[in-house]
């Protein structure tokens, strides 16, 4: 894999809030890596619907590149947004959809950013669809308890566009900030149905199944990322993006279920 040139240093950054320093620093032990001693490091930050062809690509990239460790956190985009304005010393951001990137773009913390892949969203209920949900429709019930991504975050406009555009106020009870939050209330029979991205429903096959959702064809999210306009190890940056947008992150995403740009 070729190496790239090295982008230009954008705008100094400010110093990382403590909150935001925790929130990083718990994503990033939910990957079970650490720096090496001996190496150099790849900070990732990513939405949380690419955990499974992200996770596939760090052992991809970690082999090609032996001494480096490839650190993935994942999370709500709006939230690894919030950690890139606060100075999180990551490499390279992809988020859920390009309204989130725009303000990383506008504010000119990110070089250009790439649209590498597309996903749509689907209902989802416990095994057992104790509510039996059969369409967008019936999320309107007072009976049916619906949770959502809360509105800032990709997942959670797109819920919101989808419904609207099929004229229906889903009963929400809970907002969520990221759509693995959502899937996980679900699966665990908190709530009788949610609105996910289809790779993330099918990360559950024993704990959720999906029902029709055929107005969510319209709303589809791009995914974009972007290296980081200062980053630690911009060549490393540089391959990455080249990793996940070529033959292999194509493959890794379309295995996932991600469709592309």
């Amino acid at each position: 894999m070729s190496r790239l040139a090295k982008l230009p240093t954008g705008a100094p950054r400010r110093a990382l809030a403590p909150g935001v320093a925790a929130a990083l620093t718990a994503g990033l032990s939910l990957t079970g890596c650490a720096p090496t001693s001996d190496g150099e490091t790849l900070t990732v930050l990513a939405a949380a619907s690419l955990r499974e062809p992200f996770a596939a690509l760090e052992a991809t990239f970690e082999e090609a590149h032996p001494g480096v460790d490839v650190t993935l956190s994942f999370g709500g985009s709006s939230g690894l947004a919030d950690q890139v304005e606060a100075g999180a010393p990551a490499d390279v951001v992809a988020t859920a959809d390009e309204t989130t990137m725009a303000r990383l773009s506008d504010a000119g913390l990110v070089a250009t950013p790439t649209v590498f892949a597309t996903n749509v969203l689907t209902i989802v209920v416990p095994t057992d669809n104790p509510a039996g949900v059969e369409g967008l429709a019936d999320l309107e019930s007072r009976d049916v308890d619906v949770v959502l991504c809360a509105p800032e975050v990709p997942c959670g406009r797109a819920a919101a566009a989808v419904a609207d555009g099929a004229g229906v106020t889903p009963h929400t009870v809970s907002a969520e900030p990221s759509v693995t939050d959502v899937l996980a209330k679900v699966a665990l029979g908190e709530a009788d149905a949610g609105l996910v991205y289809v790779t993330d429903a099918a990360t559950e096959p024993d704990d959720v199944e999906t029902v029709p959702t055929p107005e969510a064809a319209d709303v589809v999210n791009r995914y974009p990322l972007a290296v980081l306009a200062d980053p630690p190890a911009p060549d490393l940056a540089a391959e990455w993006v080249a990793l996940v947008t070529g033959e292999e992150g194509r493959s890794a995403l379309s295995e996932a279920g991600f469709g592309t740009p």
